[in-house]
């Protein structure tokens, strides 16, 4: 069912039906977004695939929960929320896919397949920015990024509602740093775009050094390709979890 799950205030939100048996996503969303972020991809995975959604503290129906801006510590209190739900791939958008690839490594278990998106390696990342930064600097990389209608940049009101989050995600991403260890025992598929200000090409495609295998994917665009390219994404995500299906 729709909506969500763990109680009001849980980590998770589904919002589109999936078939009896239909594999399972789990989706990280990224730094100044909400669950909302991910209705679109799950409205063209429904019903083939059971789309759930992480809900970070401090937006929506959590607003009033601090926004977590440790990474690592964000990625633990996760870990222990995941590790009760049955088992499902990971994607992973820009700052999402950072803090999949993080509680992926603390469960017992990684998931069948890790889609990361728009994100360096973690073995290649850096502070992006420098803190602390002002409302104006903050709004100026969102706009250069682009995934933000720019007349809500402009709005007061708007600004006031996702400044907090959007200061806290940017805080917890670029102060990230990896502590090298093994790679996961799950493919990763890399998903990147061609022109992405913020995450070069080989960068991306450096990912592979942290699973089993994989496959990787550029597409035509921006940091925001994912919106672009919706539908492929989707086929791609479908294919891989009837390949992983088939094979397990």
């Amino acid at each position: 069912m729709p909506g969500a799950l763990g109680g009001e205030a849980g980590w998770f939100r589904r919002f589109h039906p999936a078939d009896e048996g239909a594999p399972r996503l789990l989706c990280f969303p990224y730094a100044g977004a909400s669950a909302s972020a991910y209705h679109g991809l799950s409205e063209t995975l429904s019903p083939a695939a059971e789309v759930t959604v992480v809900q970070y503290p401090g937006r929506q129906d959590r607003r009033r929960e601090p926004v977590p801006v440790d990474l690592a510590e964000l990625a633990g209190r996760l870990a222990d929320a995941v590790a009760g739900l049955p088992p499902a791939a990971f994607f992973g958008h820009s700052m999402g896919a950072v803090v999949a690839f993080e509680v992926a490594r603390r469960l017992a278990a990684p998931p069948p397949v890790l889609f990361v998106s728009g994100r360096r390696s973690p073995a290649r990342s850096r502070q992006e920015r420098t803190h602390p930064m002002g409302d104006r600097e903050l709004l100026d990389d969102m706009a250069r990024l682009g995934g933000t209608d720019a007349r809500l940049l402009d709005s007061p009101a708007f600004v006031r509602m996702i400044m907090p989050v959007v200061r806290g995600d940017y805080q917890a991403i670029d102060t990230y740093r990896y502590d090298p260890g093994p790679p996961l025992a799950c493919p990763i598929v890399v998903l990147a775009g061609d022109a992405d200000p913020m995450t070069p090409v080989e960068d991306a495609l450096a990912w592979r050094e942290h699973g089993s295998g994989g496959a990787e994917f550029v597409f035509p665009g921006g940091h925001f390709f994912l919106d672009e390219h919706r539908e492929r994404i989707a086929e791609i995500v479908l294919d891989r979890l009837a390949e992983d299906r088939t094979a397990g």
